[in-house]
Formats: structure tokens, C-alpha cells, sequence
């Protein structure tokens, strides 16, 4: 049983704000779509710990657009559509390839500092582009400097007021059936209600739900769980995407391997030395990601290596520091010599196709609430992203959310809220004190190592069917002994590994980022989305 609520609360009783425009998430998304709704009203900006702590931040690879001369938006399109290995919406991708180039454009115009030659836009190459297309900042900090650019512009606004360390708990709607704002916590207001005429949420995919990930602590779904909780129906959460090339050695976290290292010519081997792309596809090192992972995934078990390795050794060492700079200090921080010597690499969980589902103004089944970024699914990946698309997306469609969505200011929500009596549909009799914990991070802990066990690269029936059985057999109450927030994180994971282990063993065939090996290859009645909703 799903409850709607995570925490009882009775409304009257809690303090409450108000604002027009109420966003949660301090990505890329979020920060761009607070500077597009500010011209028209107030906006509170929420964010789980600092304004940094996001994906946007770990993106280093950059953000694609058709800029060049050589390039163009059908082209862009296409090799979405190829990645994406038919489950894109096409209107989605035209939508996304088309006014991408004007946004980033933007950007540029708001300050961003991407990389240039001789006065021209540095663009690069990533896997399964067609072309050079792919823009980055300082070498392989492009999302950073987005980010930074991005906040700068919104701290000039006094109409955007930020909320730090503020826990999405559950969304709210009124007797209407609307969003009507969120319950959040934060240290020093304690449990409260943030009211808005718009929600969006911008909360970030859920890559914490795996053992190993390349996503920062923050990234447990929130905002795709509560979404869910209230009504909203989520898709295509079986589609995970595991980045190939995270840096693995024994007792440190991965650490991600840009795509672009492999597109500046990084081949990859084995334990034995031999590069072995070349036999799983025509692209080699350029193929799709989830190529890419599969066949790692199968050179590491054929061989019995904890990895595979990245040659560089083409690069001068003034050459791969000058282009990653970020890598290259890492890289040496762990012992490594590059770019002499190769860089040890394994998949980790990297990013989620799915999401609460949206149409293309990032609306989804609940009247005032909208999503965008990688918590929504919209269908412009499809079954698996195309590289250097993410950032792309949350610039596009953070914007059309503010055109699509104006209505909404012209009245408030109803203040009496739906679905009491409050205390009956929540999970935890009351809210974690703290007195252990430790206790939240072993329910999360479990969760991890259930799903990239189980639910990870390779799935069958079998192990999805003994996940969801060791998921529900997990007692999540033990999490309200640990802190408000992490209580809230490790119940959000248990969730979402439920809803991504279902959706996982419904579909009876592999396609992008999804692989049965009882069912590996792609089957035509299967190209169509899985729904879940409460």
C-alpha cells in the first residue's frame, strides 16, 4: 500500500508563506526556470542543502546544441532519435532541438563562459553524435559554470527568495483537486506549508537509489516520489541509464569519466589489454551509453576484473589537463598517472529517462503542478538519453513551463486542502527526532544494495521478482529514529525502488536502458510506455 502522505500534520496548526511562483531545485532547471517566471511574479526558490548541491554541478561532459554551420536541428534530432531506440515522443525532440539553440544562446548572453578557439564556440564530440555539437566550460566543469551563472543572475533579483536546507515533504492540494503548495521542513521554521499559484518541481532524478552512482547525496527522488503520492502518474522509471565510465577503485566513490574523454579519442580495454568496442558496435567507443555499459559489463564478468580501463595515452599530459582539468586532478589525487597511465572504469548509475510524466509545457495530471528536468518524462529520451541533452532539456522546457502556466496567476488554489484526516494516510505516526541516526541511512543502505543487485544492468524475472519481495520485507519506520531529512530521503528510495523494480519486470524485452536476459532483445509490441500511478 502506497500512503499519500509521508508525515501527519494537521493544516491549521502549521505556519504557512506564500508566493506566486513556488520552485524547488537548484539545477539547472530550477535556477533557469525561477529568472523566467521572476518577470512575472514572486518567486521562492527551495533547496534541499546549498544552492550548489546539484547534478548541474557534476555535469562535466556540456550541454549540446546545433550552433555550427555543419550542424542542424534535424540532424540533433535524429541522433536523439536514435538513442533514444524508439520510445522518443518526437514532438518532444523537435521541440527540445529546435529552441535549444536560442537558449543557449541565452546563456551565453547572461554570462556563461563556455570554451572558445580563436574566438568561436570550442565545440566537441560526444557518443552517438552525428557531429561536433557539444559546448563546455573550463574543459570538463561546463555544468558548474551554468550553475554559476545562472545564480549570479538570480541574486540579482530581490523578487526570488531562496529557502537552503528546506525538505520537500509531500505536495498539497486543495478541494479542487490543484496543487496547491507544499508541506517542506526546515531547522528553523520547522514542518510548515509553502503556498503558491504554480508549483514546479525541479527536484532531480533519483540516481541514489543505487549502490554505486555518479549523482551527488542529494539525488533520492524527492520530487518524483511526492509527485506520486499526490496523484501524478510517473513513466518509464525502468529506464535507468549507467554511465560507462566512472572512475572505480576499491574504497573510493565513483568518480564520473566524462563521455567527452572517449570523444577526444579514449579507447577502451580490457584486463588484457585489448580494446574490445569495436566488437559490440560500428561506433566503438562512440556508441550509445547503454552499449557502452552492456559491453564493459560483460568484459568485467567474462574476465572476473572489478574494471575495465580508459587509454589515454595519446593525449600529452599538457593537453589532457588542459582539456580536463577536473579529471586530471582527480585522477592524480587517487594515485593515478595520468594521462600515461590508463584510467580503471566501471558503469554506475548516471541518470533516469523516466520521471513524473509532463506534456511538453511540463504539466503533469495535477492542475498547477509542473516538472521539469530530470524528475519530469516527457519522452524526449526515450528508452536512453542522447549525451549532453540533460542540461538542454531543463533550459527548454523550464521556460515553456513559465509561457505554459501564466493562467494560473490570475487565482489562488483554494486554501481548504483534499484528503484528510491527516494523521490516518501518513507513514510515520510522527515526525523522525533523531534519536538514532544511523537507522535511516540502513534503510537506504538496504534499498541501494537491493537495486543494483537486482535492478541493476543486467534484470530478469527472477531478480526483479526477489527485489520487490526483499523491498517490501524492508520496515521503513525504522527510518523515522533517523533525521527529518534523511527520514524523508530513505522513504522517498523505498518507494521509487518498488515503483522502478515493477515497472522493470513488466517489460518483457530490453530496449536502451533497460536489459532482460531473459528477454534481450527489443520487441515491437513493447514500444509503448508503462504508467504507474497511485
Amino acid at each position: 500500500m502506497f500512503r499519500r502522505y509521508l508525515v501527519p500534520f494537521e493544516p491549521d496548526q502549521l505556519p504557512e508563506q506564500e508566493t506566486d511562483f513556488l520552485i524547488v531545485g537548484s539545477g539547472i532547471a530550477g535556477l533557469y526556470t525561477a529568472l523566467q517566471a521572476v518577470a512575472y511574479g514572486r518567486v521562492s526558490l527551495l533547496t534541499k542543502r546549498k544552492v550548489e548541491d546539484s547534478n548541474t554541478g557534476q555535469a562535466q561532459g556540456g550541454i549540446a546544441a546545433a550552433l555550427d554551420r555543419g550542424d542542424s536541428p534535424s540532424l540533433h534530432l535524429q541522433d536523439t532519435l536514435k538513442a533514444g531506440a524508439g520510445l522518443n515522443d518526437v514532438t518532444a525532440v523537435e521541440v527540445l532541438v529546435s529552441e535549444g539553440p536560442t537558449r543557449v544562446e541565452e546563456l551565453i548572453r547572461m554570462g556563461t563562459q563556455f570554451d572558445t578557439i580563436e574566438g568561436e564556440l570550442a565545440l566537441t564530440r560526444e557518443g552517438a553524435h552525428s557531429r561536433r555539437r557539444i559546448l563546455h566550460a573550463s574543459g570538463d566543469a561546463t555544468g558548474e559554470e551554468i550553475r554559476r551563472s545562472l545564480w549570479e543572475q538570480c541574486r540579482q533579483h530581490g523578487q526570488i527568495e531562496l529557502f537552503e536546507n528546506t525538505q520537500l515533504i509531500d505536495v498539497l492540494r486543495d478541494k479542487a483537486g490543484h496543487c496547491a503548495g507544499l508541506l517542506v521542513w526546515n531547522a528553523e521554521l520547522g514542518l510548515h506549508i509553502h503556498r503558491a499559484k504554480l508549483t514546479v518541481l525541479a527536484t532531480g532524478g533519483n540516481g541514489q537509489l543505487y549502490k554505486l552512482s555518479t549523482n551527488p547525496e542529494v539525488t533520492t527522488g524527492d520530487g518524483i516520489a511526492a509527485a506520486f503520492r499526490a496523484g501524478a502518474s510517473v513513466m518509464d522509471l525502468e529506464f535507468v541509464q549507467f554511465h560507462p565510465t566512472a572512475l572505480t577503485l576499491e574504497g573510493r566513490p565513483p568518480f564520473l569519466i566524462s563521455e567527452a574523454v572517449r570523444g577526444e579519442g579514449g579507447k577502451l580495454c580490457n584486463i588484457r589489454g585489448d580494446r574490445f568496442m569495436p566488437r559490440y558496435h560500428e561506433l566503438a567507443e562512440l556508441a550509445p551509453r547503454d552499449v557502452v555499459a552492456l559491453a564493459i559489463w560483460k568484459e568485467m564478468a567474462e574476465t572476473g576484473a572489478p574494471s575495465v580501463f580508459l587509454d589515454v595515452s595519446h593525449m600529452s599530459e599538457e593537453e589532457f589537463s588542459s582539456r580536463f582539468p577536473w579529471i586530471f586532478r582527480t585522477c592524480r589525487s587517487y594515485g593515478i598517472a595520468v594521462p600515461e597511465a590508463p584510467i580503471p572504469v566501471a558503469p554506475a548509475a548516471h541518470y533516469l529517462m523516466g520521471g513524473v510524466r509532463t506534456d511538453l509545457w511540463g504539466g503533469t495530471d495535477i492542475p498547477r503542478l509542473y516538472v521539469c528536468g530530470e524528475a519530469a518524462c516527457n519522452g524526449v529520451h526515450g528508452a536512453n538519453r542522447l549525451a549532453s541533452n540533460s542540461l538542454l532539456e531543463g533550459l527548454v522546457f523550464g521556460a515553456r513551463i513559465i509561457e505554459g502556466g501564466l493562467r494560473w496567476l490570475e487565482s489562488w488554489p483554494q486554501r481548504e486542502l483534499a484528503h484528510g484526516p491527516w494523521g490516518k494516510e501518513s507513514l510515520f505516526d510522527r515526525l523522525p527526532d533523531g534519536e538514532n541516526p544511523r537507522a535511516a541511512d540502513r534503510v537506504a543502505n538496504s534499498v541501494q544494495q537491493i537495486m543494483w543487485d537486482k535492478v541493476g544492468l543486467w534484470r530478469s524475472a527472477d531478480s526483479l521478482t526477489e527485489a520487490l519481495a526483499d523491498l517490501v520485507a524492508i520496515d521503513e519506520r525504522e527510518a523515522v529514529q533517523g533525521t527529518v531529512t534523511r527520514a524523508m530521503e530513505a522513504a522517498n528510495m523505498h518507494l521509487l525502488g518498488r515503483l522502478t523494480a515493477r515497472a522493470a519486470l513488466l517489460r518483457n524485452e530490453s530496449r536502451g536502458g533497460h536489459y532482460r536476459v531473459d528477454f534481450p532483445e527489443p520487441c515491437d509490441t513493447w514500444r509503448r510506455h508503462i504508467l504507474l500511478s497511485c
